[in-house]
This record gives structure tokens, C-alpha cells and sequence, in this order.
């Protein structure tokens, strides 16, 4: 292990339980936060990294100072000034003051400890005092009052997740809505589908590409879902779930306060021992980005393999070229978008696994391991936003398809014979396509040369919109129109 490097330049000395340390004179963290960079170097990742953490700690410490005002717990003028530090945290002013690691031992001590002294020593310049001054304002006496780690960083990291998962919401709508426009655009081209990776029956383009739509939809729901877990807070609880050191009067306000603060509809837990120690919320969080990760890597391999080629793979699809592929072959371009999302998934259905354990391996009445369970929560949300917003944008939105080649796979392929045995029977359907395969002819020709179908009534039997079963409705003006369900609302 690499030991952290010493400040340089000018420096105060603090002191806390364990004694004296020297803390940069410029910088807005004191002693805790000191400690914490010693012994926390794994990551390399400062809580500032995660603005919607920070932001949410930011809105919890301005929700706590107003409800301790309100009973008189901490006087108008140490209000205004705390209020108006977590106000500027929340907003991202003092993101680069956040330094401790996201690693971190103490179930988030070190990250509330970070924010308190950040905020004491902003709310001591505000009064025209020095930083360290604390005989005037305390990060725990008056920060931290009627607090404790274990009821300010969970809530924290569930105002956090829900906000991170609108971000992700939105990005899902706008990923599905790109397929949805593209399976529109194709929706009458057909196609082989495949099973097994081998040819299976007719379908179109358009039904393909708006599976994708219907099935990343289907996400949001989910999302909302655990939004709503993820609303029922233990702000109040203190140490353990007793509120000691927290004013009755405290408890009642703080979670409406913080409500109304962050417009969010955040409720207090019914019982807050349970609500302390259970971490069932973000494993049910966690559950719910794997699931997203597991079907977003599923539609990037099926991109991949309908790209694949140019030449000697299926081809049908055309994705817009990014990079060259190759250090060594000419000409290669690689499907490195969905390549990237894949990644992404990657990590996502591994971190479920950290979180998983991280839930299982808290005991008795607190979760010492919820730092590790935040930061794959709020990093795995954060990638697969991104991820999907460069899919959509380097890759759905300029896709195309290779119509003369799936048409001439199509016309060729010996699974359109399954649409001919209504009509003509199993057993001078399966001869069709043994002909076909053997290359005699097409499946339309071959039918026609029975006897038995005139070629308009073939023609009909084996025309896109019959083979993939494509239905329609009728308009507000009684014309017929699509009834595709990928389109939003259909």
C-alpha cells in the first residue's frame, strides 16, 4: 500500500478523541477527515465524486438544522449559517472538499464526519471566525445534533439512489423510444427469425427492434417500484433505531422537513430499529439495475451478431461506424458501442453480488458495510445512464438495415414454408423446404409449381404483414393503421 502524501503548505492543528493532528489551514475538513485519509487509500474515489450523495447529504443537513431550530436546539444564528453551508454543499461548492475515500470503514463515519467539519468550518467563516474555531460551532454538537451516521448516510444514500434512478428512467424512456422509432421505420421488412441461433420462422425488422422498446419499458416500472422502497427513511432513529440523544420533537419534524426540501414524498419508517438494520431496500435496488444490466447486454449481443460481418456474418443489420476497429487489418470496424454497454453490464451483475454479500454480512443492529453497498448503487445507476445515452445516440439512432440482403435471405430461406401448412399440410410443406434448401427455387416459386396455390394466393400466404402476423386497427377515421405495440401508448 502506497501511504498517502503528506499536505504541503500552511497548516492548523486540531484535535480530536485520539489528539492532535494537523489538517491543511485551507481546508474546510478537520481532524476526522484527516484520520480517514490515512487509513482509507483503497479506491482512489473521493465522495465528491458521487454528486447526487453529496447533494442528498447536503439536503439532509439542511433538513436536521431547521428541525433542531424549530425546537430550539440550536439558536437563529447558528441556523442561518449551517443552513446556508449545506445549502452550498448541496448545490456542489464544496464537491472537492468531500476527499475520503468511498472505500471506507465505519458504516460512513468518516463521510458524515467529512460533511459535518466541512460545514462547521464554511458556517464559522460565515460568522467571521477562523476554521477550527469550534468552541463557537461544533461539526457534532451542532452539525451533527440530534444525528448520528447511522440515520444521516443511509438516508442520504436512498435520496441519492432515487434520484439517480429518475436520471436512469429517463434514459431507459429515450433508449426504448429510439428502438421504437426504427421499428416503426422497418416494420413491414421482413425477416428470418431465429431460435437456437438457427432459422426459425418469418418475422420483420420492426418486430424485432421493437421487442427491445416493449422490454427496456418494462424496466421503468420496475424502477418506480423501488423508488417508493427506497422513500421510507430512518431519519430520527440516531445510534441504533432508540433515538437517544434526539429530542422527541426532533423525530417528528425531521423527515417532513427533509421532505419538503427535497420535494421528494420521504416517509419515516414505522419502526426504526428494523429500519436501521435492514438493508433489504438496496439489495431490492440492486436486484432491479441487474435486471436492466442483464437485458441492456442482451440487446448488445443481439446487435453485435445481426452486424456481424460484413461479409460472412449475418449482416442484416448496419450499425454506424465509429472507429476503425483494427491495428493490423484494413478496413475492420468493430460494434465497440454495444461492445461498452456489455461492459457495463458486466460490472453491474458483479457489483449485484457485492451488495448482496454486503447486506448479508451486516450484523445485529447496523450495516457496517453500506459505504461499499452506496457506491454500487449510485456508480452502477450512474454507468448505465451513460451507457444507454451513448447507445442510443452513437448507435439505435443511425442504424439501418441491409434490405436487398435479408430480402434475398428471406425469398431463399426454407422457414417460410411453415406459413404454407394451414393451406397445404405438414408433410408437402416440409417437401417445399427440402427443395428449397437444395436450392431448386424459392419457397413462393415451389409452391406455385405444386399446382395447388395460384401465385396471388401465394403471393398473399407468404406476403410480410401475413408471415408476421402484423395486425391492424382501424383509425379515428375508420382507415386501417398499424397497431404496433412498441409505440408508446399502443
Amino acid at each position: 500500500m502506497t501511504a498517502p502524501e503528506r499536505p504541503k503548505g500552511p497548516m492548523r492543528t486540531e484535535r480530536d478523541s485520539l489528539g492532535p493532528i494537523d489538517v491543511p489551514a485551507d481546508a474546510y475538513w478537520g481532524a476526522h477527515t484527516a484520520r480517514a485519509l490515512e487509513n482509507f487509500t483503497v479506491s482512489g474515489i473521493p465522495v465528491g465524486r458521487h454528486r447526487g450523495l453529496v447533494a442528498a447529504l447536503g439536503a439532509v443537513k439542511m433538513a436536521t438544522t431547521r428541525a433542531n431550530a424549530r425546537i430550539g436546539l440550536l439558536t437563529a444564528a447558528h441556523h442561518d449559517v449551517v443552513f446556508q453551508a449545506a445549502g452550498e454543499l448541496r448545490s456542489g461548492r464544496f464537491d472537492d472538499q468531500l476527499v475520503v475515500d468511498v472505500v471506507q470503514g465505519g458504516a460512513g463515519t468518516s463521510t458524515n464526519m467529512n460533511v459535518n467539519e466541512v460545514l462547521a468550518n464554511r458556517a464559522l467563516e460565515l460568522l467571521g471566525q477562523p476554521r477550527g474555531a469550534y468552541d463557537v460551532l461544533h461539526p457534532i454538537d451542532h452539525v451533527n445534533r440530534s444525528q448520528s451516521t447511522n440515520d444521516v448516510y443511509p438516508t442520504a444514500v436512498r435520496i441519492a439512489f432515487v434520484l439517480a434512478t429518475d436520471e436512469l428512467s429517463s434514459a431507459v424512456t429515450a433508449l426504448a423510444d429510439a428502438f421504437a422509432r426504427k421499428a416503426t421505420q422497418y416494420r413491414t421488412v421482413a425477416k428470418m427469425g431465429r431460435t437456437q441461433l438457427q432459422d426459425a420462422v418469418p418475422m420483420t425488422v420492426g418486430q424485432e427492434l421493437g421487442a427491445f422498446a416493449i422490454t427496456l419499458r418494462e424496466e421503468v416500472a420496475r424502477l418506480r417500484d423501488v423508488r417508493s422502497l427506497m422513500c421510507e427513511v430512518n431519519l430520527g432513529a440516531t445510534a441504533i433505531g432508540t433515538g437517544i440523544t434526539a429530542d422527541p420533537g426532533y423525530a417528528q419534524r425531521v423527515v417532513p422537513d427533509l421532505a419538503a426540501v427535497t420535494g421528494l414524498p420521504l416517509v419515516r419508517a414505522h419502526d426504526l430499529v428494523a429500519a436501521t438494520s435492514d438493508t433489504g431496500a438496496f439489495v431490492q435496488g440492486s436486484s432491479v439495475l441487474k435486471r436492466l444490466a442483464v437485458k441492456l447486454s442482451k440487446i448488445a449481443n443481439d446487435l453485435r451478431l445481426l452486424s456481424s460481418g460484413p461479409q460472412a456474418g449475418l449482416g442484416e443489420l448496419l450499425l454506424p461506424p465509429r472507429q476503425a476497429g483494427s491495428s493490423i487489418m484494413p478496413g475492420k470496424v468493430n460494434p465497440v458501442i454495444p461492445e461498452m454497454v456489455n461492459q457495463v453490464a458486466f460490472w453491474v451483475v458483479g457489483t449485484d453480488m457485492t451488495v448482496t454479500m454486503a447486506a448479508e454480512g451486516g450484523q445485529l443492529q447496523l450495516n457496517a458495510f453500506e459505504p461499499i453497498i452506496c457506491h454500487g448503487l449510485l456508480q452502477g445507476a450512474a454507468w448505465l445512464t451513460n451507457a444507454m445515452d451513448s447507445l442510443r445516440l452513437l448507435c439505435v439512432d443511425d442504424l439501418a438495415v441491409d434490405l436487398q440482403g435479408v430480402a434475398v435471405k428471406v425469398a431463399r430461406n426454407a422457414g417460410l414454408a411453415t406459413a404454407l401448412t394451414p393451406t397445404l399440410g405438414y408433410n408437402r410443406s416440409a417437401e417445399i423446404a427440402e427443395g428449397a434448401l437444395a436450392g431448386k427455387g424459392t419457397v413462393q416459386e415451389l409452391a406455385v409449381a405444386t399446382g395447388l396455390l395460384t401465385a396471388d394466393a401465394a403471393h398473399v400466404l407468404l406476403h410480410p404483414e401475413t408471415l408476421a402476423n402484423l395486425a391492424t386497427v382501424a383509425s379515428h377515421d375508420g382507415q386501417p393503421v398499424a397497431a404496433d405495440p412498441w409505440v408508446q401508448g399502443a
